[in-house]
C-alpha cells in the first residue's frame, strides 16, 4: 500500500497521482486525454475565430467601397454584388453570427444527449472534421469560385453550428471521466483556456495571411483542424476503462453533491473500500450507468440557474468573441491585422481569469461566490472599457481586466461547473449525464448569445457602440440575479461550516 498524499496504489508497477485524479496512472492521462482534447478545442477555437478576424475584409468585398480592392482585372463589383452599403453587410454579419449560435445551441442539446450513449471519440472526430470541410467552402472555396449568395452562407454556417456543437460537450465528458471533484476547478479552469488559446492562435494565423486574401485565413484553420480530428480518432481516451484499468479505479469524489452543505467526506473508508475491492477480484462487475434522460438532467439541482446565468454572460463573452476586431478596426481606425493581434489581450485576461478563479473556488469549496464577485467587478471593468482613449496599451490593460472579470466565470461555468452538475449526488446509479448537463449548459447559453448577435449588429448601427457596453452591463447583472438563490445557500453553508468550527474551538 503506497502512493502519494494517501493514495493506495496495489500495483507496484503504475505510478499514481491523488490530485483529483483518484488513482490514474497521469502519463496515460496527459497523453491521451488532456493533449487531444486540449489541442484539438485550440484549433477549433481557431478556425471559429477567423470569421470575426476577417469581418472588415469580407464586409469590404460585399459592398462598393473604396477598401475593395481585392476584384481582378476584368472583373466589376456588380460580379459579387451583396449590400449596397457597409451598414446592411454589418447587419447581415450580425445575422450570420445569430444563425451559426442559434445552430450551435439547437445542437448542443442534441450532441450531449448523443455523446452520454455513442463514443465519444466518434461524436469528436465528426465535428472538427465536418466543421474543418464546411469552413473551407464557406470562406475559401467560395472566394475562389466566386459564388457569392447570402442563402448559400446562411445554410452553411447552420450546417457549421450543428457540427461544431458536438465538441465541447464531449471534451469535457473526456475530462470529467479522468478527473474527480478534488481540484476541479483549478484544473479545469486552466484546462478551458484552451479555448482563449484557440480565439489568439486564430488572431495570429488570420493576421499573418490575411494580406493573401480573407479565403487563406479560412483555408490555413480548416486544414489544421480537419487533421486534429483525424488525430482524435485514432489517438484519444475517453475514459479510464480504455487503458484497461479496474473499474474501482473510478471517480468516487466526483459524486459529491455541487450544492452540498457536506462538502468533506473521510477518504480513509473510501480508500480503504477501494483496496478491499483491489483484493476481490472475484466479484460480479457492476452494470455500466444508464444515460440520463434530457428533461430530467435539467430538473437537476443548479442546472437551470447556471445555464440561465450562462445565457446572459455568453451573450457578454461571444459579443467580444465576435465583434472585438471589427470595434477596434472601425472604432479607433487601426488596421484590421493590428487590431486582430491588439483583441488576444481580452483572451489572455480570460485565461488567467478562469484558472485564478477556478483555484480559489476549489480553497473555498464553492463556487457561487466567487462568480458573484467576478461578475460585479466586470459591470465596472465594461464601463471603464467603453470610456477606453485612443491609446493601444490602455486599450490592450482594459481588455485584460475586462477578459478576467468576464472569460473566467464563463470558463468556470462551461466547464468545473458543468461537471459538477453532471456528477452529483442525484445521478447515483444513473452517472452517464456529463455530455448532457454540458450541452445544456452550453446550449442554454448560445441561445442567449445568438439573440445578442444581432441585437450587438442593431445597438451599434442605430445608437452607436456605446449603447452597446450599456447592454453588456446590464447582461452581466442579468447573470448575477439568476445565481442569487444558489450564493444565498453556499454563503449560509460557508457560515454555518464557520459557526461549528468556533463552537469546536
Amino acid at each position: 500500500m503506497h502512493g502519494l498524499h494517501g493514495c493506495i496504489a496495489p500495483n507496484h508497477n503504475r505510478s499514481y497521482l491523488r490530485t483529483g485524479l483518484d488513482c490514474t496512472p497521469y502519463k496515460i492521462i496527459y497523453r491521451d486525454s488532456i493533449i487531444p482534447t486540449t489541442s484539438n478545442y485550440v484549433l477549433l477555437h481557431a478556425s471559429r475565430k477567423t470569421f470575426s478576424n476577417v469581418k472588415v475584409s469580407i464586409s469590404a468585398q460585399w459592398t462598393p467601397s473604396v477598401q475593395n480592392v481585392s476584384l481582378s482585372p476584368g472583373e466589376t463589383w456588380e460580379d459579387n454584388h451583396l449590400f449596397a452599403d457597409e451598414n446592411q453587410a454589418t447587419l447581415f454579419l450580425g445575422a450570420l453570427d445569430s444563425i451559426f449560435l442559434f445552430s450551435y445551441a439547437v445542437g448542443l442539446y442534441l450532441s450531449g444527449v448523443i455523446g452520454d450513449r455513442v463514443n465519444l471519440r466518434y461524436v469528436l472526430c465528426v465535428g472538427l472534421c465536418g466543421s474543418a470541410a464546411v469552413e473551407f467552402v464557406f470562406g475559401t472555396l467560395t472566394e475562389w469560385l466566386h459564388i457569392y449568395n447570402i442563402y448559400l452562407y446562411c445554410g452553411l454556417w447552420v450546417l457549421n453550428g450543428l457540427l461544431q456543437s458536438a465538441v465541447w460537450p464531449c471534451v469535457v465528458a473526456v475530462m470529467g471521466n479522468w478527473f474527480g471533484k478534488t481540484g476541479r476547478g483549478f484544473i479545469f479552469g486552466l484546462w478551458s483556456a484552451c479555448a482563449s488559446v484557440g480565439n489568439i492562435l486564430g488572431a495570429f494565423l488570420a493576421s499573418s495571411v490575411l494580406k493573401y486574401g480573407y479565403e487563406y485565413a479560412f483555408l490555413v484553420t480548416s486544414v489544421v483542424q480537419f487533421a486534429g480530428g483525424v488525430v482524435v480518432f485514432f489517438g484519444l481516451l475517453t475514459s479510464p476503462k480504455e487503458t484497461g484499468l479496474n473499474p474501482v479505479e473510478t471517480d468516487t469524489d466526483s459524486h459529491r453533491p455541487l450544492m452540498s452543505d457536506e462538502e468533506n467526506e473521510v477518504e480513509v473508508e473510501v480508500y480503504g473500500r477501494r483496496y478491499q475491492s483491489v483484493q476481490q477480484p472475484d466479484e460480479p462487475l457492476v452494470e455500466p450507468p444508464r444515460a440520463i434522460g434530457f428533461c430530467q438532467a435539467f430538473c437537476l439541482p443548479g442546472v437551470l440557474p447556471y445555464s440561465l446565468a450562462y445565457a446572459c454572460l455568453k451573450l457578454v463573452n461571444y459579443s467580444f468573441f465576435f465583434w472585438l476586431p471589427f470595434y477596434l478596426s472601425n472604432n479607433y481606425g487601426w488596421k484590421e491585422a493590428e487590431a486582430d493581434r491588439l483583441s488576444v489581450w481580452y483572451d489572455v485576461g480570460g485565461i488567467i481569469g478562469g484558472t485564478v478563479q477556478g483555484l480559489i473556488s476549489d480553497f473555498m469549496g464553492k463556487r457561487a461566490p466567487v462568480l458573484a464577485i467576478s461578475l460585479a467587478l466586470a459591470m465596472g471593468a465594461l464601463v471603464g472599457y467603453s470610456n477606453s482613449p485612443n491609446d493601444k496599451v490602455i486599450n490592450a490593460a482594459l481588455l485584460a481586466t475586462t477578459g478576467f472579470f468576464i472569460g473566467g466565470p464563463s470558463n468556470m461555468i462551461s466547464s468545473a461547473i458543468s461537471a459538477d452538475l453532471g456528477r452529483q449526488e442525484a445521478l447515483r446509479g444513473s452517472q452517464e449525464a456529463l455530455a448532457t448537463v454540458t450541452g445544456i449548459v452550453d446550449g442554454t447559453g448560445s441561445i442567449g448569445a445568438a439573440g445578442g448577435q444581432y441585437l450587438v449588429s442593431l445597438i451599434e448601427s442605430k445608437l452607436g457602440w456605446m449603447c452597446v457596453f450599456y447592454f453588456f452591463v446590464v447582461m452581466t447583472g442579468g447573470s448575477i440575479v439568476f445565481i442569487t438563490p444558489l450564493l444565498f445557500k453556499e454563503v449560509r453553508a460557508m457560515w454555518r461550516d464557520r459557526q461549528a468550527l468556533h463552537r469546536q474551538l
